[in-house]
C-alpha cells in the first residue's frame, strides 16, 4: 500500500519485511520487522517494532475496528467473515507498528539494526492513534481488498 507521508518522513523509504510474529521470551508481545532506508545512508537497516497485546487490543477498540469490519463484511457470505477477521488482526498490528515506527523516525534513528521495545513510545502511540485512526482502518480494509466506505483523510 502506498502511504502519504509527512515532510520529515519523506527522506525515509520504509517497507514491511514481515510480521506480526510473537516475540520469543516476551509473553503478550508481538513484533513486525521493517526495512528502513534513509536517502543519505549507503544501506538500509532492519527495525523490529514490538507492541504489547494489551495496547493493541485497546487501540483496536478505540478505532472501532470490529464495528468497521462488521459494516463492510455484511456484503460478503457469512462463512467468509472469520478469515477476514483473522487477517484483519494481523493487518491492524502491522499498521499500528508502522505508526510506532513513524514516531521513532521523527525522534531520529541511527543507521544500525535495532529493536523498539513494546514499552517505548506507548503514550505517544496512544495519542497518535487518535489522529491516525482513519489511516489504520483504511490500511486494513485496503489490504483485505475491501473498498473503504470513504477515503482516508489521515496521513501516515
Amino acid at each position: 500500500m502506498t502511504h502519504a507521508s509527512s515532510p520529515e518522513l519523506a527522506c525515509y523509504r520504509v517497507t514491511l519485511f514481515f510480521g506480526p510474529e510473537p516475540v520469543a521470551q516476551e509473553s503478550g508481545v508481538q513484533a513486525c520487522v521493517f526495512n528502513v532506508k534513509k536517502r543519505s545512508w549507503k544501506a538500509g537497516i532492519q527495525v523490529t517494532v514490538e507492541i504489547g497485546h494489551e495496547q493493541l487490543a485497546r487501540l483496536r477498540h478505540e478505532v472501532r475496528l470490529a464495528d468497521r469490519l462488521a459494516e463492510v463484511l455484511t456484503a460478503l457470505a457469512p462463512n467468509e467473515g472469520p478469515a477476514y477477521h483473522e487477517r484483519a488482526g494481523d493487518l491492524f498490528a502491522q499498521a499500528v507498528t508502522w505508526c510506532k515506527l513513524d514516531l521513532c523516525l521523527r525522534a531520529g534513528l541511527t543507521q544500525v539494526n535495532q529493536r523498539i521495545p513494546a514499552a517505548d513510545f506507548m503514550p505517544e502511540l496512544d495519542q497518535s492513534m487518535v489522529a491516525r485512526a482513519e489511516y489504520v482502518v483504511t490500511y486494513v480494509l485496503t489490504e483485505l481488498d475491501i473498498a473503504p466506505d470513504h477515503p482516508s483523510r489521515s496521513f501516515r
